[in-house]
């Protein structure tokens, strides 16, 4: 070969554009994941619909569910199978996964069940837990990762979210059918009607659950005002929704005048830690319309009526100073085939990051997001606020991965 020849050779092999070869995956890891019923105290959720656990299914990962686990969500065990998942009639089988997903925090009867060194995907619920729960856990030597701790790519945390936005949705459908005569209320409409003046809904805060339910009041033809103490929530509400909606920093006279007005007030604040602080008196409640509506949705947290008292599903309500208090904690356990839905949304692509990475220990090392939702890490307590609350020895999570 002549030496054109070969500067044309190498030419067109090495200047001229090449196909790139992509180097394939390897880390891919078959899951399996183990759906045991939930038995806690009003809890009618299921962390996987049917859909997400043929979603599993179809990328290589094995679901083991208790049966009639999904019931009380209006699932049922043939659509689970259908699926792809087994359905177990004895619990002790679900808890042989590697992977234990649920909703609510097991309880010390649920922990006896477990195996050494598996992993439990639920929520925390941290005011509680007892120390004999993080004991349990650390004897197990169990890694646990709480998914309400789980901020996403925005530093948002997704299910706490989308929680939120059911219970604040479900405040005002709530509201408007315990307003109406036959409820006892004060037989009124949220709005709408031409010629009648619309029904007046106070808001306390303006985080997610008040934005979902000024934005359900006034769909529906209500006029709504907002209260919270900061300016930069209180606009941020104004421009989501629009400059209708009324907002006020939560003065005592401005508030107190407001709920003598109101039909229905929404109690929408949200505690860093703690309680949630009491900003309505007793006083105040007295001064509110006969027949009107209080719907506490930060009950969970002590409420910021000081008259609101704690209620169940079965029994709702209660009357005091003749206004009708709605007191239920996990608002979103109402509408709980919506709330499974949102859950699964967030859960079965999480849980398919975690086959793609390798498992739990790849997932960890990859992700600082899912990292911030760890509590317990083969035993240990990687949580430095529980460690300190339940003087029990943590560590540093990153120490443990070794990074």
């Amino acid at each position: 070969m002549d030496k054109p020849d070969i500067l044309n050779f190498l030419h067109e092999e090495f200047l001229m554009p090449q196909p790139e070869v992509l180097e394939l995956s390897t880390n891919n890891k078959s899951l399996f994941i183990g759906i045991p019923k939930e038995c806690a105290f009003q809890e009618n959720r299921v962390a996987l619909v049917p859909e997400a656990v043929a979603l599993l299914v179809n990328n290589g990962h094995k679901v083991y569910i208790e049966t009639n686990a999904g019931i009380l969500s209006s699932f049922s065990d043939q659509e689970y199978s259908e699926a792809g998942a087994k359905i177990c009639y004895d619990v002790k089988e679900v808890y042989e996964a590697d992977i234990i997903l649920k909703v609510e925090p097991p309880t010390i009867q649920e922990l006896d069940n477990f195996k050494h060194n598996q992993c439990l995907i639920s929520a925390l619920q941290l005011k509680t837990r007892t120390i004999e729960y993080f004991k349990k856990l650390m004897e197990k030597k169990v890694t646990a990762v709480a998914f309400d701790y789980i901020q996403d790519e925005t530093k948002i945390f997704p299910i706490v979210q989308s929680m939120s936005e059911i219970a604040g949705t479900s405040s005002i459908l709530i509201a408007a059918e315990l307003l109406s005569t036959t409820a006892g209320g004060r037989g009124m409409l949220m709005g709408g009607i031409s010629g009648v003046s619309p029904t007046q809904v106070v808001i306390i805060g303006a985080g997610t659950v008040a934005e979902c339910a000024a934005r359900s009041a006034m769909a529906l033809g209500a006029s709504v005002k907002v209260f919270d103490n900061s300016i930069a929530r209180l606009r941020r509400i104004q421009n989501d929704l629009s400059l209708s909606v009324a907002t006020s920093i939560m003065q005592p006279k401005v508030l107190e005048k407001a709920l003598k007005r109101a039909d229905v007030a929404i109690g929408a604040l949200r505690a860093q830690g703690g309680r949630t602080p009491c900003v309505i008196s007793d006083a105040m409640v007295q001064k509110m319309k006969p027949k009107s509506v209080i719907i506490d949705v930060s009950i969970d947290q002590g409420g910021c009526f000081e008259t609101s008292e704690l209620t169940t599903h079965e029994k709702p309500t209660f009357i005091k100073h003749g206004i009708i208090h709605y007191c239920v904690p996990n608002i979103p356990s109402r509408v709980a085939k919506t709330a499974s839905f949102s859950l699964s949304n967030i859960l079965a692509p999480l849980l398919l990051k975690v086959g793609e990475g390798g498992g739990v220990q790849g997932m960890l090392l990859r992700s600082p997001n899912i990292r911030g939702g760890v509590y317990v890490y083969n035993g240990i307590i990687t949580n430095k606020g529980i460690g300190i609350w339940f003087d029990l020895p943590h560590k540093e999570i990153r120490l443990l991965l070794g990074y």
